[in-house]
């Protein structure tokens, strides 16, 4: 038996075998996850992906012989111990795992990734190719290595970067490096230089990690971690916040994703060479509206791709850019672009959104304007004309949400 010892002096293939012992674990299909057997194998995986389900559920008996079928064909491609499991779990049996993963849904699909619950969902394909294809993907070395500081002259400037100079690969700090990578890896790049390739940027024995912003679409500086590479925590934070940016991209690929975040859209439409627009509206809100970041989601979109929402407001590419505010009930077009960066215009736009007042024009028409103060000194009067309603559309990204119909809902929802 091929052992290699973990903190605890336990080798993985050992530890597997006892699980196997302990819990009666089948032979083939997916890992049937329970209370008893959930953490330890949470633990002691690089990669989990779990299927909630319900036995009573059309939808989840019609996954079922697939993710069995795609756990074994995935067994036999990662046969080593530690690199990923394909597990399921009984939502009846186990209401409270079920409840701990925020179950609203059957089936659905959890990612668990050095023992955390990624942020995205699986939503891909239902097939057995689709799976084995996906956990390939997700088990790729998330950290490209560099020969030469030449070849970072090169990297592409709308995507964010996370750069590591280390002396060598067998060290601590290289270890949380990559760890963290497997963490991000949809979100920056990860790129890594060792030996001779990196020896200019850090002092020996010293590793440094930098951080290179989307210069395409934001003004960001470079920014050095300061913190202990040796930490996880400390560095996973560091670069989640990093890698993350407060203005994401919408794409037909994470707006399911983001939909399903339950906040209202903010959307700059810009032409796709338009990157002079980005860097404006990331600066607006990064200045203006970044104690909203709780209340909204801030997203740029290709306007070639989504011209559907374009046309939906009245608009077509020659209007581009434009602003727009999408409720998952109506969009409601920021009246000028011009007026973004005027100081307050893109925040009363926000505050009249949260107030009700666009919706509330919706209905009842503009709200009555009180005339400024006449020269004598008495009061204006309030105006009470164009009480025609509004017609904003409605919501055109609410259709792009997890679809009902894809899915069972708990069984008190039917």
């Amino acid at each position: 038996m091929n052992l290699f010892l973990t903190k605890n002096g336990i080798g993985f293939t050992l530890l597997y075998h006892i699980i196997v012992g302990l819990f009666g674990l089948a032979d083939s299909g997916a890992l049937q996850l329970t209370q008893a057997n959930l953490d330890i194998t949470l633990a002691s995986n690089e990669l989990v992906l779990i299927n909630f389900y319900a036995d009573w559920c059309r939808f989840s008996n019609m996954l079922a012989p697939i993710f069995d079928d795609a756990a074994d064909k995935v067994a036999a491609e990662f046969p080593e111990p530690g690199q990923v499991v394909m597990g399921k779990v009984d939502c009846d049996r186990e209401g409270a795992v079920a409840s701990r993963f925020h179950i609203t849904k059957y089936p659905t699909l959890k990612v668990i990734r050095n023992g955390q619950p990624t942020k995205r969902e699986y939503r891909g394909q239902r097939s057995t190719e689709a799976f084995v294809s996906y956990i390939k993907k997700q088990l790729a070395d998330p950290v490209i290595e560099f020969k030469s500081l030449k070849d970072l002259q090169d990297l592409d400037e709308k995507k964010r970067v996370v750069i590591g100079y280390f002396d060598r690969k067998d060290v601590p700090e290289y270890t949380v490096f990559r760890r963290v990578a497997t963490n991000l890896k949809e979100d920056c790049q990860f790129y890594v230089g060792f030996g001779d390739a990196s020896a200019q940027m850090h002092p020996p024995g010293q590793p440094i990690v930098a951080f290179r912003p989307d210069k395409a679409r934001s003004n960001e500086e470079d920014e050095t971690f300061k913190g202990n590479l040796s930490v996880y925590d400390e560095f996973n934070i560091w670069a989640s916040e990093k890698c993350v940016p407060l203005v994401r991209e919408i794409t037909f690929e994470n707006a399911e994703e983001l939909t399903e975040e339950g906040l209202p859209f903010l959307i700059l439409f810009h032409n796709p060479d338009d990157n002079e627009i980005v860097k404006k509206f990331n600066d607006v809100v990064q200045s203006e509206l970044l104690s909203e970041k709780h209340s909204i989601n801030f997203l740029t979109a290709d306007g070639v791709k989504f011209t559907h929402p374009l046309h939906h407001l009245g608009k077509t590419l020659s209007d581009l850019p434009l602003i727009a505010i999408d409720s998952f009930k109506h969009m409601y077009l920021f009246p000028d672009i011009k007026d973004m960066e005027r100081p307050g215009k893109l925040k009363q736009f926000l505050n009249d959104l949260h107030t009700g007042k666009l919706h509330r024009e919706f209905h009842y028409g503009p709200d009555p304007v009180t005339d400024p103060p006449r020269v004598d000194g008495s009061s204006g009067s309030s105006s009470t004309t164009s009480k025609k309603p509004t017609t904003p559309p409605e919501s055109t990204f609410k259709k792009l949400a997890p679809s009902k119909n894809r899915y069972t809902l708990l069984r008190d929802e039917l």
